[in-house]
């Protein structure tokens, strides 16, 4: 973790609305102590840091989680958001099944994305009211300090990358348009191959994808996401980048204020931890 003094709700308004503040986290579920059963504690830094974000996130006192997962509902030719009212899930099929979430839609939110014209064409509100994990381990956390926020969640879809930087722009206008406090949560996790003994092998992409990544991460240099490759990308075995994406544009219009938490690579998978604090409307 680094040294920065800086928390992610430094400056934050009270009254303040929009997008308050941002943050790229991984979702690994062995960090989740009852699928870990005791292995967790091999990528104690990232639990340390979770924590501390968790936290932070709970000092904004937001009315609304956003959270974009990689393992959410793919959608064809848009972004998929939750049906209903509530929604539901489990770490069962990672044998805990008694770690579960019930959570309450941001059914606001989500029917201005989906109903609006001026958002319509880019969001499917219909999607199973069912949790997955790249949106419950970030929730494992949250939850401890801050039990009570609305949820909208948001999957990838067979669009273009920079439909996924005009989808987050549109949620932060939604947000804005609403005047929720709302937090972003860009879960993902870096590349999958950086250890010849990680289930996934080794591929030199693998540590280059975590070093780049990280740097533009942790000078919140968001336009340098476009940069990568995809075959580069897909070499990597990367997760995250499009959420990371979603989440610049959500941002977009801010001057915001990066931090690198920290970056783990014990199980053959980067785990990167970073926040975006809010500054002022450029």
């Amino acid at each position: 973790m680094t040294d920065n003094p800086e928390s992610a709700n430094a400056g934050q308004a009270e009254g303040e609305t929009g997008i308050i503040a941002a943050f790229a986290v991984p979702h690994p579920p062995l960090i989740v102590p009852a699928v870990g059963q005791g292995h967790e504690a091999i990528v104690a830094q990232t639990i340390a840091s979770y924590d501390a974000v968790a936290r932070e996130i709970a000092a904004l006192k937001p009315d609304t989680i956003v959270i974009s997962s990689p393992h959410a509902e793919f959608g064809m030719g848009g972004f998929i958001l939750h049906g209903g009212e509530r929604v539901t899930g489990d770490f069962g099929q990672f044998r805990a099944p008694g770690v579960r979430f019930t959570e309450t839609v941001d059914t606001g939110l989500r029917d201005l994305l989906a109903g609006d014209a001026r958002y319509s064409g880019r969001f499917i509100p219909f999607g199973r009211p069912v949790l997955d994990h790249g949106t419950m381990v970030p929730l494992w956390f949250i939850r401890k300090f801050l039990p009570n926020s609305r949820l909208l969640v948001t999957g990838y879809s067979d669009l273009p990358i920079k439909a996924y930087y005009e989808a987050g722009e549109q949620i932060r206008r939604a947000t804005e348009d609403l005047s929720r406090r709302a937090v972003y949560v860009a879960s993902g996790d870096l590349s999958h191959k950086l250890r010849e003994d990680g289930p996934y092998g080794f591929a030199p992409e693998g540590p280059e994808y975590d070093a780049r990544i990280m740097d533009v991460l942790g000078r919140a240099a968001f336009n340098e996401l476009f940069d990568f490759e995809e075959d580069f990308r897909d070499r990597a075995a990367e997760c995250g980048h499009l959420s990371f994406v979603m989440m610049a544009g959500a941002l977009s219009g801010y001057a915001v204020k990066p931090r690198v938490y920290s970056h783990e690579d014990a199980t053959g998978v980067g785990y990167g931890i970073c926040s975006f604090a809010r500054s002022t409307k450029g």
